[in-house]
């Protein structure tokens, strides 16, 4: 058997489809098809249960995918090995990034990193954290960047910068005139938040857990951005919270109604992230080391309280 060949059982492993596979693996559905059989004939044993839709691995297809994993990440190894052997920094590199740290952390490090390291073709995709873990153990992407820890026993964690809540009162709110507040004055019902699904929702109802909401509201609303949060806070809609690289780029008659928490603050942990296997370690260690480079200058808070990302129903 081939690496190739493994390569076309892992994507109908992945796709469960043999047609779509062969798509994604740029070869007609008879060729992988072929090859596929070839192993199963090879091996005398099936692979895929054909009769099930979708296509089913079996029992000891199951087995096989596992071990085809490993077999083909370490052949991928052996370009990593020559490269860092060369000293070359360079090559395709899909990175994920979380929506709520895209904006404000891309615009920081990408022109320093492009030119640092103009043969690196960084592929950039801006994914919630679900498809970014997916994505990582299915190999389609090599490294991402979204809020810690997250407990995945496949995936490594490397910590780029510890990121401290904001809270934004408008005007005419009675904590308005408060230089600082505490955890213990949000008010979850009159909190606006960002829709499900982004993980900056589930740390701020996991830094409200002690605050219950109450069922009666006139509106409910949840919103895909900060800056719409921004904008129903300064009509007198609610609260928010934001996360402190957001408020920079704020105008400054907004940045008057930002308020730190009293210490230890509340903050997210901001990570690297890439799968066990750590190919293309080489190029993670640059995005790391340039990231870090310039996040040190602008995030300088010491005394704080990681709240962890993960959904309340997530142990």
């Amino acid at each position: 058997m081939t690496i190739t060949q493994l390569k076309y059982v892992l994507a109908v492993a992945e796709y469960k489809n043999f047609t779509l596979a062969a798509e994604k693996c740029f070869v007609t559905q008879p060729t992988l098809s072929m090859q596929i059989q070839k192993i199963e004939d090879e091996l005398s044993i099936l692979i895929f249960d054909r009769t099930k839709k979708p296509i089913q691995l079996t029992d000891i297809g199951q087995k096989i995918v596992n071990q085809a994993k490993n077999i083909v990440n370490e052949a991928d190894r052996i370009q990593d090995i020559v490269e860092q052997q060369k000293g070359f920094v360079g090559g395709e590199f899909r990175l994920g990034i979380i929506p709520t740290i895209m904006p404000t952390l891309l615009p920081m490090f990408l022109n320093t990193f492009i030119k640092k390291y103009p043969k690196v073709k960084l592929i950039i995709e801006e994914l919630n954290t679900e498809d970014i873990i997916l994505k990582l153990n299915n190999g389609h992407l090599d490294a991402a960047i979204a809020a810690t820890p997250l407990q995945e026993e496949n995936i490594k964690e490397i910590v780029l910068y510890f990121e401290p809540f904001m809270a934004y009162i408008p005007e005419g709110h009675r904590d308005y005139p408060k230089k600082e507040i505490e955890v213990a004055d949000l008010d979850l019902n009159e909190i606006l938040l960002l829709q499900d699904g982004h993980c900056f929702r589930d740390g701020i109802l996991n830094l409200c857990k002690n605050n219950p909401k109450k069922e009666f509201s006139h509106f409910q609303i949840e919103s895909g951005s900060f800056e719409t949060l921004v904008k129903l806070a300064n009509e007198g809609l609610g609260t928010t919270l934001l996360p402190y690289l957001h408020t920079l780029d704020l105008k400054e008659s907004d940045k008057l109604k930002l308020r730190h928490f009293k210490e230890p603050k509340p903050a997210r942990e901001v990570s690297l992230l890439f799968a066990k296997s750590e190919l293309k370690i080489h190029i993670i260690d640059a995005l790391r080391t340039t990231i870090a480079g310039i996040i040190k200058g602008a995030i300088v808070f010491q005394n704080i309280e990681i709240i962890s990302p993960l959904a309340k129903n997530k142990k």
